[in-house]
């Protein structure tokens, strides 16, 4: 049902978790994709690879970027790369973070200020390199492509409660999701909605350490109503769908997706 032929989609941290199952469930969709890396490289082109159809045309082309999001320059360089390497840029998921242990008493500014640079500043700076691009594909909505540009930023229930011993990532998170308000306004009138994925726990690499603790991790299922962790392709899946026409006039939201775990608006 969903179709996004002809457009151009950015995903950020693509070649693991979350990331990985938007490349491969957007690509599904018809779209072509630019995905991000930091130092994956193995993950990254395999992944790339997989979508080699050029014989058969199967699937429209993937590419990877290797780039730091705490860099200003190479966050730029590749939103102006894609641009060139496939003529626009439609869409924009910003997946890519970094979640680690925080204690207020042992945390360190450096500690804070890293995090803040992944999580936070690189979610500011895609969104200023890709907005000038996103706004020369500016259309008044009609009915041949009444989506208009989408930017969808990941966020976390975290930012929306907080979160004990990790006080710099729920900071982050809920900077992004007071950044996702306030752009969702300002970008409007170019036809670019702006939304955000809040998800709950999720069953990806990022959580491995901490679910190697089977009790812990059944400790966090019980607290989840429906009974189970989230996989990366439940967060793809609400994301696809912001990115589609069926979300045209859906703008400045969050979107929890959380199996109840976490009740906020």
């Amino acid at each position: 049902m969903i179709d996004l032929t002809n457009k151009v989609v950015i995903i950020t941290g693509g070649s693991r978790g979350i990331g990985e199952a938007c490349v491969k469930l957007f690509s599904r969709a018809n779209s072509s994709v630019a995905f991000t890396y930091k130092s994956a490289k193995a993950q990254a082109e395999k992944l790339e690879k997989s979508f080699d159809r050029s014989s058969i045309n199967q699937f429209p082309k993937v590419k990877a970027y290797q780039v730091d999001m705490e860099s200003e320059n190479e966050i730029f360089e590749m939103v102006d790369q894609v641009a060139k390497d496939f003529g626009r840029i439609d869409v924009l998921v910003h997946n890519a973070g970094i979640w680690n242990d925080g204690p207020l008493d042992t945390m360190t500014l450096d500690h804070w200020n890293e995090l803040m640079r992944v999580n936070l500043t690189s979610t500011f700076l895609l969104c200023k390199a890709a907005a000038p691009h996103m706004k020369k594909n500016n259309f008044v909505p009609t009915s041949r492509d009444p989506s208009g540009r989408r930017m969808i930023l990941v966020s976390s229930t975290a930012g929306q409660r907080g979160e004990a011993f990790h006080s710099h990532y729920a900071a982050s998170k809920g900077g992004i999701i007071s950044f996702t308000k306030s752009l969702a306004v300002e970008l409007a009138p170019f036809n670019i909605t702006v939304n955000s994925v809040a998800p709950g726990w999720v069953d990806t690499e990022m959580c491995y350490e901490v679910f190697s603790d089977a009790d812990y991790k059944e400790s966090v299922k019980k607290g989840i109503p429906v009974g189970r962790i989230a996989t990366a392709e439940d967060i793809a899946g609400p994301i696809l769908f912001l990115a589609s026409d069926l979300a045209r006039h859906i703008n400045g939201e969050i979107l929890n997706v959380n199996g109840g775990s976490v009740l906020c608006g």
